[in-house]
């Protein structure tokens, strides 16, 4: 029981900072920042450097090795929900202490920012309709502990590859990028955030794609030569 706890409790904190990002990325990260005599280079380093370690958790708990050493410790049902608090509480520290970059680098009027809404909109409709094909308790490791506690063998996703997933590979980031670079009024602190986790997104994938070849073996290598782009039609 206390282990599902946990993994209910890490869902609740997962859910809270993606709404705190919405939040930030919406209101916060949108009011110019004058600047003065910090200059533009200083705060953006320390963002990518805050965006840095977000990113090393990433790729430290995707190495088996250790995995290994989590599931040494901890029972291995909660290897999952610990990954998922460390990434949300890290996501959020991100969010909260992202530092203003001084200048705006475009605002648009009339149509042109009914297009910038239009894009952000589209982005959080592919992010909801891509989601539905991942499991969100799978995610936050729900299912992991719900699974130890039965007899039941846990049963690989089905790899898929109808609907948005034939337009590009990976449609959530695709979705992601359209979010926060539809952003009509982009100052300087937005566009750090959109260009430093939009590249890390796009140098993850191959690696990513590593492990979903391990997983479906033939199949996603024959969609992979189906579906040409990864994240950007025409571009990537």
């Amino acid at each position: 029981m206390h282990q599902l706890a946990f993994a209910w409790l890490v869902t609740g904190i997962f859910g809270v900072s993606l709404g705190y990002f919405l939040f930030a990325y919406l209101v916060t990260f949108g009011v110019a920042d004058p600047g003065g005599a910090r200059g533009v280079w200083r705060p953006a380093l320390i963002n990518f450097s805050l965006f840095a370690v977000f990113a090393l958790h990433h790729s430290l708990f995707a190495r088996t090795r250790f995995k290994r050493v989590v599931t040494a410790l901890l029972p291995p049902a909660l290897e999952r929900a610990l990954y998922s608090l460390i990434a949300s509480v890290l996501f959020l520290f991100v969010c909260a202490v992202w530092q203003p970059v001084p200048g705006v680098l475009y605002a648009v009027s009339g149509p042109w920012r009914w297009a910038g809404y239009a894009a952000q909109a589209a982005g959080i409709l592919l992010t909801v309709v891509s989601s539905r094909a991942l499991d969100v308790l799978d995610l936050s490791g729900v299912r992991q502990v719900l699974t130890s506690r039965s007899a039941i063998n846990p049963q690989q996703h089905p790899l898929e590859t109808g609907g948005v997933y034939g337009l590009v590979r990976h449609p959530l980031y695709f979705g992601w990028a359209l979010f926060v670079f539809g952003a009509p009024d982009m100052t300087l602190t937005r566009f750090t955030f959109a260009a430093i986790s939009t590249v890390y997104l796009a140098i993850a994938i191959p690696f990513e794609e590593r492990s979903l070849v391990g997983a479906f073996g033939g199949d996603y290598e024959a969609y992979r030569r189906r579906v040409r782009w990864r994240m950007l039609p025409g571009l990537y």
